[in-house]
């Protein structure tokens, strides 16, 4: 996935969605970092989780050559052991897609996240197509086995908003050089 991730158009969404990110930082699904060599030079320290110890390994480089301080924990984002609205901006990338548990883990990023306090996504998912919607439905539970549980088929953003919090901006797109199926993009701010 770090290999899939970190070319083509990935680094410049990357680049334009965290210009906007600032104050205190949270990062659900930190993986290996990708996110890090992509945030303003303003944010000098940001608190990350992910569940898969691996991960953090292979964030290491990365980690060495960032001036963001990044103080992370290995567990899932569905239990957060931190204090309530103690974070001004949530960060979420390529995450919603794969965990369990998806509703509690966004409860738990608005419960962390201070009133006024955004979340900045970037998320593949549903497509506005029905024909694509068929075979999203059709290669989700393949896709699952063989990429780390990742959904073709979930709306970020009815995730976002079941969870009480109000898009500001959206973008939906197509990936220009992945499968229709895989590469409906969602990109926006959501506010608490």
């Amino acid at each position: 996935m770090d290999k899939v991730l970190s070319g083509g158009e990935f680094p410049e969404l990357r680049k334009n969605l965290l210009a906007g990110v600032s104050g205190d930082v949270f990062e659900i699904g930190f993986g290996t970092g990708l996110n890090l060599p992509h945030y303003p030079s303003t944010v000098k320290r940001i608190t990350t989780v992910d569940p898969n110890p691996g991960s953090r390994k292979l964030a290491e480089r990365k980690l060495a050559q960032s001036s963001i301080e990044v103080v992370h924990r290995t567990l899932s984002g569905e239990h957060l052991d931190l204090s309530a609205e103690s974070f001004d901006s949530v960060v979420c990338t390529f995450t919603l897609c794969s965990i369990a548990n998806v509703d509690a883990a966004m409860g738990e990023m608005r419960r962390i996240l201070r009133h006024g306090g955004r979340v900045f996504f970037i998320e593949h998912g549903l497509s506005d197509n029905a024909r694509i919607q068929w075979w999203q439905h059709k290669l989700t539970p393949l896709n699952r086995i063989v990429a780390d549980g990742c959904h073709l088929d979930r709306n970020p953003v009815s995730t976002i908003s079941g969870s009480g919090m109000r898009i500001e901006s959206l973008d939906n797109f197509y990936l220009k050089k992945a499968p229709r199926f895989a590469g409906y993009i969602y990109r926006g701010v959501a506010i608490k």
